[in-house]
C-alpha cells in the first residue's frame, strides 16, 4: 500500500506539473518538491513571524531547491485584503490564508511563470486536520468532504491568470487515496499520533526525518500570517463589535470576521439570497449545496460529523 501510494503521486505530479509551486516547507509541498527537482519554489512569509521558513531553508539545502523567498510586510498584507475579498466574494476568516497564496501568485506572474503547484486536498483526503483524530466515521467523512473540496488557489489563480495544478486532488489520485483505510491515514508513530501517516511514511526515505515528522501547521501560522489576527482585531473595540452584532443578520465568529464583513458589503455588496427552495446558511443565509458543510461566503461550519 505504501509504495502504491509513492507511485502513484509521482504519477500524479507528472500529469500535473508545473513550472512553479507555492513553497511552505511543510509536509505536502516538500514532498511535491522531491517529486519536481527543477521546479521553482516560492515561499512568502510575514516580517518575523514565520516557523515555515526554517523548514523550507531546510529543504531548500538538502534538494538543492531554487527557491524565492518573499517578505510581506504588515501594512502590505492588510492593504491586499479588500482585493482578496473582490476576487473570492467571500468573507471567510481564512483570509490570512488566502494573503499567502495572494502573494505567491502575484511573485510568480512577474517571474513570468505560466502554471502553479499547490499542496491543497492533502490534509483533507489524509486526515491531515488535527479535529479528524476525533472523527469516528473518518472513511466516510473524508468520502464526503471530497466531493466537495474548494480552494482559494483556483479563483486567485484564474485572476492573475495562472494553471493551478493539484496533484493531490488529481481523479485518479484521490479515487486511490479515498480506497485507503484510516487506520493508515491517523495512526501512532514515535509514540504519538499523526495525520497522514502513510504519505509519511512512503517518502521517510526522501526527506529529512525533521520535515517527515513535523507537526501539521495551518498556512497562516506557518508563514507568519495569523499575527495579522491580532492587528485586525485591535482595530474594533468591544463596545463597536456588540452594536454591530446586533445591527447585522450575521453570525460573527469574532471582531475579525466583522472587519472583513464590512469590507466585504462595500466591495462585492449584499449577501446574494437563496432561490426557492434552496438550503440557507445558518450564518449568513446565503446558499448552500444541501450536502455542504461549509460556506464559501461567510466560512460557517454546520458541522464536522464526529458520529
Amino acid at each position: 500500500m505504501i509504495n502504491k501510494l509513492k507511485q502513484k503521486l509521482m504519477l500524479s505530479v507528472k500529469r500535473n506539473s508545473a513550472e512553479g509551486m507555492l513553497f511552505s516547507g511543510g509536509l505536502d509541498t516538500s514532498i511535491l518538491a522531491v517529486l519536481s527537482p527543477n521546479i521553482a519554489a516560492i515561499n512568502v512569509s510575514l516580517e518575523n513571524f514565520a516557523p515555515d521558513l526554517k523548514f523550507a531553508k531546510m529543504l531548500e539545502k538538502f534538494l538543492h531547491l531554487k527557491t524565492y523567498y518573499l517578505t510581506i510586510k504588515t501594512d502590505e498584507a492588510i492593504s491586499v485584503i479588500p482585493q482578496i475579498i473582490k476576487i473570492l466574494k467571500s468573507f471567510d476568516p481564512a483570509i490570512p490564508n488566502d494573503i499567502t497564496v495572494y502573494f505567491g501568485l502575484k511573485f510568480a506572474k512577474k517571474l513570468g511563470l505560466k502554471s502553479i503547484m499547490t499542496g491543497d486536498g492533502s490534509d483533507e483526503l489524509f486526515g491531515g486536520y488535527d479535529y479528524m483524530k476525533e472523527i469516528n466515521n473518518l472513511n466516510n467523512y473524508i468520502q464526503q468532504i471530497s466531493k466537495k473540496m474548494y480552494f482559494s488557489s483556483n479563483e486567485i489563480g484564474k485572476y492573475f491568470g495562472l494553471k493551478i495544478e493539484q496533484p493531490y486532488m488529481d481523479k485518479n489520485f484521490t479515487k486511490f487515496a479515498l480506497s485507503i483505510d484510516k487506520k493508515f491515514k491517523i495512526r501512532k508513530e514515535h509514540n504519538k499520533v499523526f495525520g497522514k501517516w502513510i504519505l509519511r511514511k512512503a517518502f521517510e526515505k526522501d526527506l529529512p526525518k525533521e520535515i517527515i515528522w513535523q507537526n501539521k501547521r495551518p498556512l497562516e501560522y506557518g508563514s507568519g500570517m495569523t499575527k495579522l489576527r491580532e492587528i485586525i482585531s485591535s482595530k474594533i473595540s468591544d463596545d463597536e463589535f456588540e452594536k454591530k452584532k446586533k445591527i447585522y443578520p450575521i453570525k460573527f465568529f469574532n471582531k475579525e470576521h466583522l472587519y472583513y464583513y464590512e469590507i466585504y458589503r462595500k466591495e462585492v455588496g449584499e449577501i446574494p439570497k437563496p432561490k426557492n427552495n434552496q438550503k440557507k446558511c445558518p450564518g449568513c443565509r446565503a446558499e448552500m449545496e444541501r450536502t455542504a458543510f461549509h460556506c464559501n461566503v461567510c466560512g460557517y461550519v454546520i458541522c464536522k460529523k464526529r458520529g
